[in-house]
């Protein structure tokens, strides 16, 4: 079945971390990510940004099960392809036309979809509310 709407990029990949301040510094002295911190987000994720690819750095709940597939230990928790606004209405008709149900959420700077594959990753798409240099610095 052929894609009714467009990906533009992998944007994130949001990784539950057991040390958040050292996987901050592993990722910026390994590959010279910059950190964005942004006070409508919270604590978390601290996202850490190379151009426009991108990591979300949640910490690990250690006391939850690892084997669990719900556990929210350290794993990668999810990923996230980025899509133009025309495109973001284009993917909400067709994962509802597919019958898959997402929940919609508004990260202040973007807008998002959530909803598993078959094996129960969760998946993302997401557009950028803002434009994009306002953003991408």
């Amino acid at each position: 079945m052929e894609a009714d709407f467009e990906i533009r990029f992998l944007d994130h990949v949001a990784i539950r971390v057991k040390d958040m301040e050292q996987s901050v510094q592993w990722y910026k002295s390994v590959f010279g990510f910059k950190i964005y911190k942004f006070k409508e987000w919270g604590d978390f994720p601290v996202f850490l940004l190379k151009g426009k690819t991108g990591i979300a750095l949640f910490p690990a709940k250690l006391n939850d099960p690892d084997i669990n597939l719900k556990s929210k230990n350290v794993k990668i928790d999810h990923f996230a392809f980025n899509v133009t606004n025309e495109n973001f209405e284009k993917a909400k008709k067709k994962l509802t036309k597919l019958n898959i149900e997402f929940e919609q959420q508004n990260h202040h700077f973007f807008e998002s979809l959530y909803f598993k594959d078959p094996d129960d990753h969760i998946v993302e798409i997401t557009t950028l509310l803002i434009p994009e240099h306002e953003f991408y610095q």
